[in-house]
């Protein structure tokens, strides 16, 4: 645990020591905000409906630059072998790097209680349902993260880290919305795998323990196909 708090130290300085945790939370911003000012002032609208339809896409592009150079930068300068000939394991590794982007990402989304705080001096406001947005945005953002750490681990180029991670964590989305022309057959198994589908769920309010199992278990797996790479390095 010391180990993993101490990577998870380090990772989480070395993006506020760089403008990549500016630049990234920065734009999330600015597209996020004018989302809902757009919505909520222009149309009138008391509703964070676009804010949580919207974000999940912009998450495709907000997660691959925070997680690309997280592996991948330090097998191509070489410092990723000094870290594993430390008395340090692949899994702490792995954990201290994904919750150093997780912080980062919960810090954005953090940021943007600006806008219900906003919408909820206008009118009568459902705040169960907000609080499930924000829970699954929190997951979601989780997911596209832990698949973005798992392309870093397999790659020594950030560029091809981001696009990797950009077309898995696109086409798990993309699936959800393809779903009215899938066969019947496979609509059950394409609308599971869907990330988007599962956070429609619980941005609802509906918190259902299979939304969670799906999130926890494709976390866990990216995790771990993380781990795996890099232990596949000791063998080299």
């Amino acid at each position: 645990m010391g180990n993993t708090l101490t990577i998870f130290r380090r990772e989480l300085g070395a993006y506020f020591n760089s403008p990549v945790a500016y630049i990234v939370v920065t734009v999330f911003l600015l597209v996020s905000g004018y989302l809902f000012f757009s919505q909520a002032f222009i149309v009138g609208e008391a509703t964070l409906r676009d804010f949580f339809g919207v974000t999940p896409l912009i998450f495709i592009f907000f997660a691959p630059a925070v997680t690309m150079r997280l592996l991948a930068e330090e097998k191509r300068t070489g410092t990723l072998e000094l870290l594993i000939t430390m008395p340090v394991s692949d899994w702490q590794v792995v954990l201290g790097k994904f919750f150093a982007a997780l912080a980062l990402l919960a810090v954005a989304i953090l940021l943007t209680l600006a806008y219900p705080i906003t919408l909820s001096r206008l009118g009568d406001f459902d705040w169960g349902a907000v609080a499930g947005g924000y829970l699954g945005l929190l997951l979601l953002g989780g997911a596209y993260l832990a698949i973005g750490l798992m392309a870093s681990s397999w790659t020594k180029n950030q560029v091809i880290a981001f696009i990797l991670s950009f077309a898995i964590t696109f086409a798990l989305y993309l699936s959800g919305k393809l779903l009215p022309l899938m066969p019947p057959s496979l609509a059950p198994v394409i609308e599971y795998l869907s990330l988007d589908a599962h956070f429609t769920n619980i941005a609802k309010g509906v918190i259902d323990t299979r939304d969670l199992v799906y999130y926890a278990s494709l976390i866990g797996a990216c995790l771990f196909l993380a781990k795996q790479s890099l232990e596949s390095r000791r063998w080299r």
